[in-house]
């Protein structure tokens, strides 16, 4: 018997994308860094470390808060998302009026940072189980959102700077997010249980059989973490994105050295890598639905095997560029498929809380991605060696993509002999 929903998923999946256009913003900081710079007399560094703050929060919230957002509920956790994340932009336009680095630490830094977090983890979870029959496609778009916030909140705070100062840009970009995400949060909701979407219904009533959950497991977030898959999809993911954001901080520099790019051609190979990032967001993670989420992981490490290894002996512009521009694919596409991932390996019953924890990879890998390719290239003078380093960790995290598979194989065929005994249940281990 069919269940019917209150609400229309693709508004859902519009309210996910509405919360993650407007945390994404945080990767613009760095159009306010001349700006602070010349108004206020602040350092670069100092400057940079309010970014760095915001993305240590957003990793240990997303890891602490996943439990948060199963037990209250889509809605409440965005409305906290909303809250943390507008009082965050308004205490930043105080730090700017009252000329407080200290200030900005915390309001942008910690207040923002935590409600980044959680209005990170708090759409996906509901787009999964939204989405049963389209679990990449729905994940990839909220998250492609996050990818490409930047891409309209830069020119914004430039036009915003100049007409407002920076103190009141923060004040009008709080008065906007809080606008953006206030309805997006209020219109988030879980599905009905038992709650299916027509097409599967059709299916099911064409092939003469209910369509059983594909799940291979149902698992709590605590009994996931005593899992070796679990470990093993942190791990990919760390890699994905350690090189990723190492690629990111140093592509300008790393262009003109190799290809000969030109400083203004660097800067617009930068921006552009930008639009792939968030592009292979929503392409990988709607390919995995059809091939499958292991499937599209391998394919992530097997290119980017390759590509790390040619890339130093690549001169021609155009095909260092290309190189470049299809690794960032992989980058984002890591991102927006690891939450269906996730819901295929352990279940929906904790997805928001297994994904806090599998992005203490992300907070992890921007602490050592940026700073392990800095180092790299200041004792060796050259990036030749920390691409073969990037190729090798990659060799690692394809022989990863491979052993998960051992445990997907094992899991099928648990619960393939569980329903030959009438139990349709998913593997508990």
């Amino acid at each position: 018997m069919a269940v019917e929903a209150t609400k229309n998923r693709w508004l859902i999946a519009a309210a996910a994308v509405g919360i993650h256009i407007s945390i994404g913003s945080v990767y613009s900081w760095s159009v306010f860094t001349n700006p602070m710079n010349e108004a206020f007399g602040w350092s670069l560094t100092a400057i940079s470390i309010t970014f760095s703050i915001a993305i240590a929060f957003l990793g240990l919230s997303a890891a602490f808060m996943g439990h948060f957002v199963e037990k209250y509920g889509p809605r409440v956790s965005g409305l906290v998302s909303t809250g943390f994340f507008a009082a965050g932009m308004l205490g930043s336009g105080l730090a700017a009026q009252l000329e407080s680095i200290w200030l900005m630490y915390v309001a942008y830094g910690a207040l923002g940072g935590f409600g980044l977090g959680v209005g990170y983890i708090t759409p996906v979870s509901t787009l999964v189980k939204w989405f049963p029959d389209r679990r990449g496609m729905a994940t990839g778009l909220a998250i492609m959102g996050f990818g490409f916030a930047s891409v309209i909140a830069s020119p914004l705070i430039q036009n915003f700077i100049a007409m407002f100062g920076i103190a009141g840009t923060f004040f009008a970009l709080g008065a906007i997010y809080f606008v953006v995400m206030l309805p997006s949060a209020l219109y988030l909701e879980r599905p009905p249980e038992g709650w299916k979407p027509q097409s599967m219904l059709d299916k099911e009533e064409e092939e003469g059989e209910e369509q059983g959950n594909q799940d291979l497991s149902y698992l709590s977030a605590n009994e996931s973490i005593k899992t070796r898959r679990f470990y093993l999809l942190w791990l990919m993911l760390f890699i994905n994105v350690t090189c990723g954001i190492a690629i990111l901080s140093v592509a300008g520099p790393m262009g003109e050295e190799i290809a000969g790019l030109s400083a203004a051609a660097a800067a617009t190979m930068v921006g552009i890598m930008g639009f792939f990032n968030g592009a292979g967001r929503l392409a990988w993670a709607s390919i995995s639905d059809y091939i499958g989420r292991a499937n599209v992981y391998t394919a992530f490490f097997v290119i980017q095997v390759v590509s790390f290894l040619v890339l130093p002996s690549i001169t021609h512009a155009l095909m260092f560029q290309a190189i470049l521009f299809l690794i960032m694919t992989c980058y984002g596409g890591g991102f927006a498929t690891v939450p269906a991932f996730i819901g295929d390996l352990f279940g929906t019953k904790q997805l928001g809380a297994i994904h806090g924890y599998i992005l203490t990879a992300w907070a992890a890998a921007g602490l050592i991605g940026p700073v392990v390719v800095s180092w790299l290239r200041e004792v060796t003078d050259s990036y030749v060696l920390t691409m073969y380093i990037f190729g090798g960790m990659f060799v690692v995290a394809l022989a990863a993509s491979l052993i998960i598979r051992i445990d997907m194989n094992r899991l099928r065929k648990e619960n393939a002999e569980a329903a030959e005994k009438g139990n349709t249940s998913p593997a508990g281990n």
